[in-house]
């Protein structure tokens, strides 16, 4: 009888697991989610690994073509450029933090965001029944136990003399001790240079670049809060995103530094040295920049990453229903078009981007054309979208 329980109890308990287990993506990079019974495509939001047909992909070619044959006029698309940041803080300053959902699916599609102890570590907690609980957590309400760990480290590193301001710290006590040595006088001035930029003795640097309300952020320090050593950077050119971000509940400028930049300006310094970043992370933000500028935005963060360095890159692909929706009007140049708000967007293929990067001096790991099938279940609506998913590296 009690052998007979004990296999109803598991057998009921693994029906549970897999029912879970179906209402949300599966944790396979890129998805393995596959459509094989059409009667059955609105049981989920998304499929993945969709194939096209040549009529599919003729037809998306057509559509394309209709809504590039008017062009913005020459003034107004001079206007998009110059006021691009203007356009960009009038979205965040309407939709706040409110308009993206946060980018759960990170650690899935690029592990490489994290230092190696940390992904096995990872993988274990996936395994684990608490993997469901941190997953479906959205509120990072509770800083003071979110950064505990993190707090813990800098005292144990810096010790009292130590205060961190805006992610610069300053250790009394070790800067008396250099200068006070006659041997080290001479290196002094060295020492300050080093100790004053943000994350300057973390060991791992991470640089998200268009951080916009922090849907990156967020995550990431979600996870790295329990890895010492760490140090993430994050960075919009539309200053309300930048204040979103520095104003949430979780920002902590010991684990984290928020920052106005424009990567399309090539004179413009970043707030740290170049080759000192493990990752930079590129999503969906390639795409707002006017194509004639991508390569030196491109050329200019390959000079941040230290030698081995990954830079992860996931954006629009060509065709992607939201390109096909535009009306005509709104095309600024092929597959480059503006929104009704102002703002703007590409539409890559794979061997643009390839070369690209490739120009830039990193190494091809992964370029993928992620296709999948988005559906709306209740309105009853099915959506082709594309993706382009990219991994790089800078060669030793």
């Amino acid at each position: 009888n009690f052998i007979t329980r004990l296999s109803a109890l598991c057998l009921r308990k693994s029906k549970m697991q897999q029912r879970h287990q179906s209402s949300r993506r599966p944790a396979v990079p890129l998805g393995s989610r596959i459509l094989t019974d059409p009667s059955k495509v609105f049981e989920h939001n998304m499929w993945d690994h969709m194939q096209w047909s040549q009529e599919e992909e003729e037809n998306a070619k057509e559509k394309a073509a209709e809504n590039s044959l008017v062009k913005v006029q020459w003034e107004d698309q001079d206007k998009y450029e110059r006021e691009a940041s203007k356009y960009w803080n009038e979205f965040y300053k309407t939709h706040k933090n409110n308009f993206f959902k946060d980018r759960n699916w990170l650690f899935l599609e690029f592990p490489e965001i994290l230092p190696g102890k940390r992904k096995e570590e990872l993988k274990t907690e996936e395994r684990s029944s608490e993997h469901t609980k941190i997953n479906s957590a959205n509120s990072f309400s509770h800083k003071n136990e979110m950064f505990e760990a993190g707090e813990n480290y800098w005292k144990k590193n810096y010790g009292g003399g130590s205060t961190s301001v805006r992610g610069y710290v300053f250790n009394k006590n070790r800067a008396k001790s250099l200068t006070d040595n006659p041997q080290a006088k001479n290196c002094g001035e060295e020492f300050g240079r080093l100790e004053s930029f943000p994350g300057s003795d973390a060991t791992y640097r991470i640089l998200e670049v268009g951080c916009g309300a922090g849907n990156s952020v967020f995550p990431i320090l979600k996870v790295l809060c329990n890895t010492p050593g760490t140090f993430l950077y994050c960075c919009d050119f539309a200053s309300g995103a930048v204040e979103l971000v520095k104003s949430h509940s979780s920002y902590n400028s010991a684990w984290c530094s928020a920052f106005v930049h424009d990567v399309c300006d090539d004179a413009l310094p970043y707030p740290f040295p170049d080759e000192i970043l493990d990752v930079i992370l590129l999503v969906f933000v390639l795409s707002t920049i006017h194509p004639d500028r991508m390569q030196g935005v491109v050329n200019r963060l390959a000079k941040l990453l230290k030698p081995g360095g990954m830079l992860l890159f996931r954006d629009y692909g060509r065709y992607d229903t939201a390109q096909l929706r535009f009306k005509k009007g709104h095309c600024l140049s092929e597959n480059f078009y503006v929104r009704g708000d102002g703002t703007r967007v590409y539409f890559f293929t794979k061997d643009e981007v390839s070369n690209m990067f490739n120009l830039a001096g990193l190494t091809e790991v992964q370029n993928l054309v992620d296709r999948r099938l988005q559906v709306n279940r209740k309105k009853k609506v099915k959506m082709q979208r594309v993706w382009i998913q990219s991994k790089f590296q800078k060669p030793l």
